[in-house]
C-alpha cells in the first residue's frame, strides 16, 4: 500500500530499523535514532543494489517519488542510476576545478615571475574587477563569447576601451593556456575580433626636434630644485631607460670605473638584465651625486626617506615646474627622442638603438641577444649621443629631422 504523509509522521522510531515501502522499489529507512532515510532498491546486471533519495522530511513524500521515477526511467534505458549519479558528481566537481576564475589565476601564477610587479597587479586587478564577479565560477569550456563580450561592454560603457581591449587579450591568454591544458577545447576570444571599437591611439609625450631639444636640455641644467631631481633630469636624457628604472636605480647596480650600469632582471620591463655603457658625461653627474646619496641604497632616494626611491611623478612634476606641458614632455619621452635622433640625426644602426632601449631584439634563429649584445658599438653610440647633446645645449651643430620619403 503506497506511503502518506500522515503515515510517516506517525511512525515512531523503535529498537529496530523499518521499512516504510510506497512502491516501486521505493522506500523509508526510519533508523532507532529518529532519522528517516528514502532509499530505492533496484537491480541492476543481476546485482540488487540500493540508492540514497534524500532525508525526510527535507525531501518530502512527493519529491522522493519523482526521484525514483527519474531513476527508473535511466533503468529502463539500461543506465545504472546510482553510477550516473557517480558521474554527474565528477563532472560537478571537475567544472568547478576548472572554472574560468581557477584557470585564470592559474595562469597568472605561473606566468606572473617574467612580469614587473606593477604590470602584474594591473592584470590581476582588471579580471578581479572586471571579469571574476561575472563569470569566474563558469566552468571554462562552456564560455562563449557574448558571455566575455557582456563583460567587456561593461568596461567599455565606463569608458575605459584600452582597458576593454587589454582585458581580451588576457582573456585570449587564459583560453590558450586551458586548451594546452586540456582544460578547453576552443578559444572563444578569438571569436571578438573587431567587436570592441579600436582604441585611437596615444604616444606619450616627447621632444624629437633638436632645437627643442637643445631648449630642453638648457632648462634642466638651469633647474633650481633639488640636487637629486637635477641630477635626475641631466641623467634620463643621456641613459633613455625606463622612468622606473631610472629612478629605482641603486648604486650596487652602477659601476663608475667601468662606466656601466648593470640593470637586474627583475626590475626590467622584459624581466631580462641590462646593461647601459655610461658615457662620460654620465659618470660625472653621478660620481658629483655620490658624494650625496652614495651612502644609501637608492642613487635617487625619496625626499623625506633615504629608504625610498625618488617619486614616480617627481621628473614630471620638475618639467611642469620648468614650464613643460605635459603634451611636450614626459618622463618616458627622453627614449622617443634618443630613438628617434639617433636614427634620423645620427644614422645610427636600429639594431643597436634598440638593444640598448632594452626592446626584445632576436638574433636571425629567433633567440633574444644577452644584454652585452654589440657592446663595443653601443657604448661607442652612448659617447657619441652624450657629445651630441652637449653640442645642441651650446647651440651647435643643431640638424633639423627631415621627413622621410614616402
Amino acid at each position: 500500500m503506497p506511503l502518506t504523509d500522515t503515515a510517516i509522521k506517525r511512525t515512531k522510531p523503535s529498537t529496530k530499523t523499518q521499512k516504510l515501502f510506497d512502491g516501486g522499489g521505493l522506500y523509508l529507512e526510519v533508523a532507532p535514532s529518529g532519522g528517516k532515510w528514502w532509499r530505492l532498491k533496484y537491480r541492476f546486471g543481476g546485482k540488487e543494489k540500493r540508492l540514497s533519495l534524500g532525508v525526510y522530511p527535507d525531501v518530502g513524500l512527493k519529491l522522493a517519488r519523482d526521484r525514483r521515477d527519474d531513476a527508473r526511467k535511466l533503468l529502463a534505458n539500461d543506465v545504472d542510476p546510482g553510477e550516473h549519479r557517480k558521474a554527474a558528481k565528477a563532472a560537478e566537481g571537475e567544472s568547478a576545478a576548472n572554472s574560468f576564475e581557477v584557470l585564470a589565476r592559474e595562469w597568472f601564477a605561473k606566468f606572473k615571475p617574467n612580469w614587473v610587479a606593477s604590470h602584474a597587479d594591473k592584470i590581476i586587478s582588471r579580471l578581479e574587477r572586471d571579469m571574476f564577479p561575472w563569470i569566474g565560477a563558469r566552468p571554462i569550456a562552456e564560455l562563449k563569447a557574448p558571455e566575455l563580450l557582456t563583460c567587456l561592454r561593461r568596461v567599455e560603457a565606463r569608458g575605459a576601451l584600452e582597458t576593454a581591449h587589454r582585458i581580451l587579450q588576457n582573456c585570449g591568454q587564459i583560453f590558450r593556456y586551458a586548451i594546452a591544458t586540456g582544460r578547453a577545447e576552443r578559444n572563444p576570444a578569438n571569436d571578438l575580433r573587431g567587436a570592441l571599437p579600436p582604441v585611437k591611439e596615444k604616444h606619450l609625450a616627447s621632444m624629437t626636434d633638436p632645437k627643442a631639444v637643445a631648449s630642453l636640455l638648457r632648462a634642466c641644467d638651469g633647474y633650481e630644485g633639488s640636487f637629486v631631481t637635477i641630477c635626475a633630469l641631466r641623467l634620463a636624457p643621456l641613459v633613455f631607460v625606463r622612468p622606473g628604472e631610472l629612478r629605482k636605480a641603486e648604486w650596487t647596480e652602477i659601476d663608475l670605473d667601468k662606466a656601466e650600469w648593470n640593470i637586474a632582471a627583475e626590475r626590467m620591463k622584459m624581466r631580462e638584465p641590462h646593461l647601459v655603457p655610461l658615457s662620460k658625461q654620465a659618470v660625472a653627474i653621478l660620481r658629483e651625486l655620490h658624494a650625496l646619496t652614495g651612502r644609501g641604497r637608492y642613487v635617487f632616494p625619496g625626499a623625506r626617506t633615504n629608504g625610498r626611491p625618488m617619486s614616480d611623478n617627481a621628473i614630471l612634476a620638475a618639467l611642469r615646474r620648468m614650464g613643460i606641458g605635459k603634451d611636450e614632455m614626459s618622463g618616458h619621452g627622453f627614449r622617443a627622442m634618443a630613438r628617434t635622433i639617433l636614427d634620423e640625426v645620427l644614422h645610427v644602426r636600429p639594431d643597436y638603438i634598440e638593444h640598448q632601449l632594452a626592446h626584445a631584439v632576436r638574433d636571425p634563429n629567433g633567440r633574444a641577444y644577452n644584454r652585452t649584445a654589440h657592446l663595443v658599438e653601443r657604448r661607442k653610440m652612448m659617447q657619441r649621443w652624450a657629445d651630441y647633446l652637449d653640442k645642441l645645449k651650446a647651440g651647435d651643430n643643431v640638424v633639423p629631422i627631415r621627413g622621410r620619403a614616402k
